[in-house]
């Protein structure tokens, strides 16, 4: 939806301009009252009542995923571009590189990860061995997504929220070896030793020799990578979408001047 004065792009279902201000409704009346009436008026589109639920919904939704701000600068716009190129590019690595070549494993994302999967099981030692050991994984995966919902319902930036999808999908990348090492034993861990070195040092052996499940540990990294990588491709589309409006915003502006 385009405000009908300053022609800003923002999310539809809005009550006033993100921009410029003015009540959507009361500007429309103003306008129709003008004895110019073959002045075209841009018309919005408002929810009829049998659709209304779902329509403030819809346009919740709207406006927290692709919530813009009117004040971006040119060069805070062209660093986001910058971002997104990298991660698209990276990512690209991750999706492609085969999970037993565990190139997840040995890049700089793995040292960044590494911390939040050795706090996990700090954390959750005091629900029991299962729960501590699960809770490596766990938080590794839980960080990133904490991150997302913090920068969509308290920040306002879904760019930024979509990094954070892209991280927490490469984390699933990044499990995916561990994952698949589950009965080979062969991966070498925290400490230089392997999973065939210490009884029950291998978290995912562990975890699923507990759930009965050790003969899919293939078919589960291979699930685990799936995943994440469809959770990359999904914040490459999101965080262009949002700059691809912003973009759209400020050439806008620059017509009008």
């Amino acid at each position: 939806m385009r405000c009908p004065k300053c022609n800003f792009d923002q999310p539809d279902g809005g009550i006033e301009c993100l921009k410029c201000g003015i009540v959507f409704a009361k500007y429309l009346s103003i306008q129709n009252q003008a004895p110019d009436k073959s002045a075209v008026i841009p018309q919005l589109d408002y929810p009829k009542e049998v659709n209304h639920y779902s329509s403030k919904i819809k346009a919740y939704l709207k406006n927290l995923l692709f919530h813009i701000n009117p004040e971006i600068s040119i060069y805070h716009l062209i660093g986001r571009v910058f971002v997104l190129l990298v991660i698209i590019v990276w990512g690209l690595k991750f999706i492609f590189f085969s999970i037993e070549s565990n190139y997840s494993g040995v890049s700089f994302m793995h040292l960044v990860n590494l911390p939040f999967h050795e706090a996990g099981h700090i954390l959750f030692r005091i629900f029991g061995q299962f729960m501590m050991t699960l809770g490596g994984s766990l938080t590794q995966c839980l960080v990133p997504l904490i991150c997302l919902l913090t920068f969509l319902m308290k920040t306002k930036d879904p760019f930024a929220a979509s990094i954070s999808l892209w991280w927490l999908g490469e984390n699933l990348i990044d499990l995916a070896p561990y994952i698949n090492d589950a009965r080979a034993l062969k991966l070498m861990l925290l400490g230089g030793v392997t999973g065939q070195d210490v009884e029950d040092y291998h978290d995912w052996e562990f975890i699923l020799r507990k759930l009965s499940l050790l003969e899919y540990d293939h078919l589960m990294a291979k699930t685990a990578h799936v995943i994440g990588a469809l959770l990359m491709i999904c914040a490459f589309v999101w965080g262009g979408s949002v700059l691809l409006t912003q973009y759209r915003n400020r050439h806008s502006d620059s017509e009008e001047k």
